[in-house]
């Protein structure tokens, strides 16, 4: 009713709106990232050691003219790959299933 509207605007100025005050988060450096993400999928930097050991060891024997063994360590870089790739994918999922409840 318009009597009751204006009758609470007579009263006064509304309150003032307080900003609710926003969540404090602290710092995190890349080293305490790191091993924040290595303990919740431990299987990724497995796979990318695994993927950078193999591919030098790949280049090492291409430099040493060992061709057929370069070839299979090449092989060998796309299997470790596909394994990190695969627990990147399985890590993410089990983190998008925790989210979820």
């Amino acid at each position: 009713s318009p009597s009751l509207r204006a009758a609470a605007m007579a009263t006064g100025p509304p309150p003032p709106l307080d900003p609710l005050p926003l969540p404090v988060f602290s710092e995190e450096g890349f080293g305490d990232k790191f091993m924040r993400k290595t303990r919740e999928n431990p299987l990724v930097p497995l796979g990318c050691l695994c993927t950078a050991g193999v591919l030098t060891y790949g280049l090492i024997s291409f430099k040493r003219g060992n061709i057929r063994q370069s070839q299979l360590m090449m092989r060998a870089r796309i299997v470790a790959q596909g394994f990190t790739f695969a627990a990147l994918l399985g890590g993410m999922a089990v983190t998008a299933m925790k989210s979820r409840k």
